[in-house]
Protein backbone atom coordinates (compact mmCIF):
# COMPACT_ATOMS: atom_id res chain seq x y z
CA UNK A 1 0.00 0.00 0.00
CA UNK A 2 3.15 2.09 1.07
CA UNK A 3 4.14 1.44 -2.52
CA UNK A 4 1.01 2.75 -4.48
CA UNK A 5 1.61 5.65 -2.32
CA UNK A 6 4.93 6.87 -3.26
CA UNK A 7 4.20 5.95 -6.64
CA UNK A 8 1.16 8.37 -7.43
CA UNK A 9 3.29 11.28 -5.08
CA UNK A 10 5.86 10.70 -7.66
CA UNK A 11 3.82 10.78 -10.97
CA UNK A 12 1.59 13.94 -9.13
CA UNK A 13 5.35 15.66 -8.92
CA UNK A 14 6.51 15.06 -12.67
CA UNK A 15 3.50 16.04 -14.05
CA UNK A 16 3.65 19.37 -11.88
CA UNK A 17 7.25 19.66 -12.66
CA UNK A 18 6.38 18.96 -16.47
CA UNK A 19 3.53 21.53 -16.86
CA UNK A 20 5.68 24.12 -14.96
CA UNK A 21 8.32 23.85 -17.60
CA UNK A 22 5.36 23.60 -20.59
CA UNK A 23 4.42 27.12 -19.05
CA UNK A 24 7.51 28.63 -18.87
CA UNK A 25 8.47 27.79 -22.74
CA UNK A 26 5.37 29.07 -23.98
CA UNK A 27 5.48 32.72 -21.75
CA UNK A 28 9.11 33.18 -23.62
CA UNK A 29 7.03 33.21 -27.22
CA UNK A 30 8.41 32.04 -30.44
CA UNK A 31 12.12 31.81 -31.28
CA UNK A 32 12.92 34.55 -34.24
CA UNK A 33 14.16 33.03 -37.45
CA UNK A 34 13.45 30.17 -39.43
CA UNK A 35 15.01 26.75 -38.06
CA UNK A 36 16.37 24.25 -40.81
CA UNK A 37 19.76 22.86 -41.74
CA UNK A 38 21.97 24.19 -44.64
CA UNK A 39 25.45 23.19 -46.10
CA UNK A 40 27.69 25.15 -48.33
CA UNK A 41 29.15 25.42 -51.25
CA UNK A 42 25.66 23.57 -52.20
CA UNK A 43 25.79 19.76 -53.23
CA UNK A 44 29.08 19.39 -50.51
CA UNK A 45 30.21 19.37 -47.15
CA UNK A 46 28.19 18.84 -44.31
CA UNK A 47 24.64 19.54 -42.98
CA UNK A 48 24.93 22.10 -40.11
CA UNK A 49 21.59 22.94 -38.10
CA UNK A 50 21.12 26.48 -37.52
CA UNK A 51 18.42 29.29 -38.38
CA UNK A 52 17.90 31.90 -41.46
CA UNK A 53 17.42 35.68 -40.16
CA UNK A 54 15.69 37.94 -42.18
CA UNK A 55 15.49 41.20 -40.55
CA UNK A 56 16.83 44.49 -42.25
CA UNK A 57 16.33 43.01 -45.57
CA UNK A 58 19.79 40.73 -45.39
CA UNK A 59 19.12 37.41 -44.95
CA UNK A 60 22.00 35.50 -43.17
CA UNK A 61 22.55 31.65 -41.93
CA UNK A 62 23.42 31.13 -38.27
CA UNK A 63 24.67 27.90 -37.62
CA UNK A 64 24.35 26.23 -34.15
CA UNK A 65 28.36 26.29 -33.87
CA UNK A 66 30.37 28.77 -36.00
CA UNK A 67 30.42 32.03 -37.60
CA UNK A 68 27.34 33.59 -39.59
CA UNK A 69 27.10 33.47 -43.07
CA UNK A 70 25.78 36.50 -44.65
CA UNK A 71 23.75 36.23 -47.72
CA UNK A 72 24.12 38.91 -49.46
CA UNK A 73 21.98 39.39 -52.79
CA UNK A 74 20.66 35.75 -51.97
CA UNK A 75 17.86 34.28 -54.77
CA UNK A 76 16.33 31.09 -54.31
CA UNK A 77 17.39 29.43 -57.57
CA UNK A 78 15.36 25.86 -57.21
CA UNK A 79 13.23 23.91 -54.82
CA UNK A 80 13.35 20.18 -54.31
CA UNK A 81 13.22 17.11 -52.07
CA UNK A 82 16.27 15.73 -50.30
CA UNK A 83 17.27 12.36 -52.25
CA UNK A 84 17.69 9.05 -49.93
CA UNK A 85 21.09 9.78 -49.04
CA UNK A 86 20.60 13.16 -48.18
CA UNK A 87 17.30 12.31 -46.32
CA UNK A 88 19.44 10.20 -43.61
CA UNK A 89 21.28 13.30 -42.29
CA UNK A 90 18.18 15.32 -42.38
CA UNK A 91 14.64 15.39 -42.09
CA UNK A 92 13.43 13.04 -44.84
CA UNK A 93 10.14 15.05 -45.37
CA UNK A 94 11.73 18.46 -45.88
CA UNK A 95 12.47 20.58 -48.81
CA UNK A 96 16.33 21.85 -50.09
CA UNK A 97 16.28 25.39 -51.18
CA UNK A 98 19.69 26.02 -53.54
CA UNK A 99 20.19 29.89 -53.26
CA UNK A 100 22.93 31.60 -54.63
CA UNK A 101 24.64 34.81 -53.81
CA UNK A 102 27.04 37.72 -54.76
CA UNK A 103 30.45 37.02 -55.07
CA UNK A 104 29.53 33.82 -56.48
CA UNK A 105 28.56 31.68 -53.58
CA UNK A 106 25.77 29.24 -53.15
CA UNK A 107 24.17 27.68 -50.19
CA UNK A 108 21.09 24.64 -50.24
CA UNK A 109 19.30 25.12 -47.20
CA UNK A 110 16.70 22.41 -45.62
CA UNK A 111 13.43 23.73 -44.18
CA UNK A 112 10.24 22.07 -43.32
CA UNK A 113 7.15 22.39 -45.83
CA UNK A 114 5.62 24.94 -43.44
CA UNK A 115 8.75 26.89 -43.27
CA UNK A 116 9.41 27.07 -47.30
CA UNK A 117 7.29 30.10 -47.97
CA UNK A 118 8.80 32.46 -45.66
CA UNK A 119 12.14 31.50 -46.01
CA UNK A 120 11.65 32.17 -50.03
CA UNK A 121 10.27 35.20 -49.47
CA UNK A 122 12.96 36.04 -46.72
CA UNK A 123 15.87 34.67 -49.30
CA UNK A 124 13.82 35.79 -52.95
CA UNK A 125 13.37 34.15 -55.72
CA UNK A 126 14.74 34.12 -59.28
CA UNK A 127 12.66 35.60 -61.66
CA UNK A 128 12.97 32.88 -64.07
CA UNK A 129 12.17 30.01 -61.93
CA UNK A 130 9.47 30.24 -59.24
CA UNK A 131 9.20 27.43 -56.74
CA UNK A 132 6.40 26.06 -55.27
CA UNK A 133 5.65 24.64 -52.09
Amino acid sequence: MIEMVVVVLAAAGAGWLLRRKHLARTATGPVPGIPGMARRPAGEGRWRAGRVYADGGAARWVPQRGEPVPLPGGRATGVRVPSVKEGISINPGSRIVTCTYEGGGSIEIAVMPLDLRELLEAVGQTDTDTPSP
